[in-house]
């Protein structure tokens, strides 16, 4: 029988499945008391998914609000759009703006690793769609189990393909991300999904249903049965030793309904018929109606029986839940509703009225005759309840910074750190990673300027001016766990940091939070400490965050994640032709190091690849070093003065030469370098410490006294390394040469370790 809203209010008692759908008795008590009654079945499965972690952010949103204290600037001017909205959009000149975001789609991948990670690409791409950008990109930050583990081979290869293989499809370059590995992370796989696009300032769209009497338009792919409660319920639980303790089903995608749907969506804004838009995500049409609703000026009536349906035998809460992929929600006026019918006609895209705009303020959606949902919008959408978890430093925190790395053993000769160096470069996490971003087309639309291997992307955004942004994402889990704060910090740095190598003016930043169950009193201490960490970054970098998102309740029985805030940063050149690549470039130029180099081996891959330890803390934060050292990068690419910069980061000194070395798509190069300017000569520390706030460049040898003339100028030390040239890796300390590994060997180290076993 329909569970109708008179049916509710004669029925009070009615045992209702409320716990099933995630919902706590004090939740489900809170409804009943807004409502003034019991739910009926499809205003339950409302409320359930737009009140789930992953919808409502109830234990995160007392921390993420520290986030509106950043004055909402960049460096290039007021942001157009910010938090709250889709996606943050950034004014970049010429009349320009962009938009970005990075989200997660964790637990549909880890449950069907292909389908799970294509939809978190297509669902992070209408997000960008929805602010009237044409997308433009995508980048994938993924974290996997142990590379050898049985479930990583298992998961890997399908993420890897469900992003290429939607992206692709898309036609949308693939212009970086990351791929770590650690135990953590074995039966929870991260994976982070970032789009950007591009619009004209008139051409911003925002998510809001206003207008009395304006239609309510559903067009795109049809609703089914996939997904059901899919994102919204799977991402608010933890997984049990056998896998989700809830599986509902993961949505599955169509890249190419999702492509029509994009030239469709441009094409209605182009013809000024659409008044406001909302992508459907998580929570589908629950979240569609309400959010619109809430963010308008009156209420929305809909009749649930005019949705298009894949399958005629779903139920009215079914259709609410259902997370079906490459759908979209506008609200059109009246006299535009033809235009809108026709231009998607045009598309092969369906589409049909659904509702209309009310005047009343509330959400009443109808099926077969009969009012199913009566509610405030506001109520489901934005009144959801908000958590103050326990938080409390760990009681083994203390032990953990007291196990410091740099009392290890460590390499002394010149054979124990030739064996260490090719041990770290085909190491999981510092190997090449060519299998998997050969499998992404980085290069399609013709706008792509630098892609992986490059520590940042860049692309054209005007072929006349050259105006261009770059792109990076970063994030270390081990230093988040040594220290979260510092960690996310350092995270947001090395993202600061790499815009910059390629020449980008940082501007703002994307988030992607990725932490273990909020009901963990230390999990929750870590998230804290990392949105406070990222907040106060923020503030002395002047980078504001537009955006992002929280996905909680990674772990796996009783073991979380390491802690991984991955951070975005948007960067912006005015001409791309000025980036500058991360390769050496030519023979005989002089190469040199930016930055202090102090003994930080905690958290390092050395300590984590050669004693598999963690422990200590991790290198130290100095926000006023890397703002100086983006600025005179930034400056030196304008002017064309460095050819080539490569951060230091994971691996340390040793990493950067030989990924600049070998890491080009043209003939490698070697150098000749001498460390006795380095952490006072001692090789071991110079090489593989990983201390932030450094960057390796390479100038012609006419260029190297104005690079320290700039260096200078903006107070940043430098150190002159050696030259460029040669067929292998040469590496001298007191006068002796302590490394000299020809460049062949190093790259069939680098490049054999992932083809070895994922074939």
């Amino acid at each position: 029988m329909l569970d109708t809203v008179s049916a509710a209010a004669q029925d009070p008692d009615r045992e209702q499945p409320f716990a099933e759908l995630g919902l706590a008795a004090d939740e489900y008590a809170r409804i009943r008391e807004i409502l003034g009654r019991r739910p009926t079945g499809s205003e339950l499965a409302m409320y359930s998914v737009m009140w789930s972690e992953h919808c409502s952010y109830k234990s995160s949103k007392v921390h993420l609000r520290q986030f509106s204290e950043i004055p909402q600037e960049t460096p290039a001017g007021p942001m157009l759009a910010g938090i709250g909205e889709n996606a943050g959009v950034l004014d970049i000149g010429q009349g320009y703006a962009v938009t970005f975001k990075v989200e997660s789609h964790n637990h549909p991948s880890y449950v069907e690793p292909y389908q799970g990670a294509a939809t978190g690409v297509g669902g992070i791409v209408r997000d960008i769609l929805a602010m009237g950008a044409r997308p433009v990109a995508v980048m994938d930050p993924l974290r996997f189990g142990p590379l050898h583990a049985e479930d990583t081979r298992r998961v890997l290869p399908g993420i890897v393909a469900g992003v290429g293989g939607y992206g692709n499809c898309l036609g949308l370059p693939n212009i970086g991300g990351e791929a770590v590995f650690d135990a953590s992370y074995l039966g929870n796989p991260l994976v982070n999904a970032l789009c950007v696009g591009v619009l004209r300032h008139e051409d911003l769209h925002l998510a809001q249903a206003s207008g009395e009497g304006n239609q309510v338009v559903l067009y795109g792919a049809r609703t089914g049965g996939d997904g059901i409660g899919g994102a919204s319920i799977l991402a608010s639980v933890t997984f049990d030793e056998d896998g989700p303790a809830k599986r509902p089903s993961v949505q599955v995608g169509d890249p190419f309904m999702e492509k029509l749907l994009i030239e469709c969506t441009l094409e209605l804004f182009a013809a000024g018929v659409v008044a406001g838009i909302q992508d459907f995500g998580a929570a589908g049409i629950s979240c569609a109606t309400s959010e619109l609703a809430a963010a308008g000026d009156g209420g929305m009536h809909v009749e649930l029986d005019k949705v298009l349906l894949r399958d005629s035998s779903l139920s009215p809460e079914e259709i609410l839940m259902s997370e079906s992929q490459e759908r979209m929600m506008a609200v059109v006026h009246p006299d535009h509703v033809a235009t809108f019918l026709e231009i998607c006609a045009k598309w092969d895209v369906e589409a049909t009225v659904v509702g209309e705009v009310t005047g009343d303020e509330r959400l009443r959606i109808d099926w077969q005759g009969e009012t199913v949902v009566d509610v405030d919008p506001r109520t489901v959408a934005h009144d959801g309840p908000v958590y103050e978890r326990p938080l409390a430093r760990p009681d083994w925190q203390d032990a953990l910074q007291a196990d410091r790395a740099e009392l290890l053993p460590r390499p002394g000769t010149p054979a124990e750190l030739r064996e260490t160096l090719l041990r770290l470069v085909g190491s999981p996490n510092l190997c090449d990673k060519s299998w998997i971003t050969d499998q992404y087309d980085r290069y399609v639309r013709g706008d792509t300027v630098l892609a992986q291997p490059s520590d940042g992307g860049v692309l054209r955004i005007d072929a006349e001016s050259g105006l261009g942004v770059a792109l990076a994402t970063d994030g270390n889990g081990r230093y988040a766990k040594l220290d979260p704060y510092a960690g996310a910090q350092l995270a947001l740095a090395e993202a600061h940091r790499n815009v910059a190598t390629v020449g980008g003016r940082p501007l703002a930043v994307s988030d992607c939070l990725n932490f273990g169950s909020p009901e963990d009193p230390a999990v929750m201490w870590q998230f804290a400490e990392a949105c406070r960490g990222l907040k106060d970054a923020c503030l002395a970098l002047g980078t504001p965050v537009t955006g992002g998102n929280v996905s909680l309740y990674n772990q796996t029985a009783e073991t979380p994640i390491l802690p991984t805030p991955v951070v975005a940063v948007l960067g912006v050149l005015e001409d791309v032709a000025r980036r500058t690549a991360s390769h050496f470039a030519h023979a005989g130029e002089a190469v040199l190091l930016l930055g202090d180099t102090r003994e930080e081996l905690s958290g390092s891959e050395w300590a984590h690849v050669v004693h598999d330890h963690l422990g200590g803390l991790p290198p130290l934060v100095d926000l006023d070093a890397e703002q100086a050292l983006a600025a005179l990068l930034v400056e030196a690419s304008a002017g064309m003065l460095v050819t080539s910069a490569h951060d230091l980061s994971d691996g340390g000194l040793a990493q950067t030469l030989v990924e600049a070395a070998i890491g080009g798509r043209g003939e490698r190069v070697g150098c000749t370098v001498a460390l006795d300017g380095v952490a006072g000569g001692d090789p071991f520390v110079a090489l593989f410490s990983e201390s932030a706030a450094r960057c390796v460049v390479t100038v012609s040898e006419t260029g190297v006294e104005a690079l320290i003339a700039l260096a200078t100028h903006h107070g940043v030390p430098l150190t002159l390394l050696g030259t460029t040239g040669g067929d292998a890796l040469v590496v001298g300390a007191g006068g002796e040469t302590v490394l000299d590994v020809p460049l062949e060997e190093l790259h069939a180290t680098w490049t054999a370790t992932l083809p070895a076993v994922l074939g």
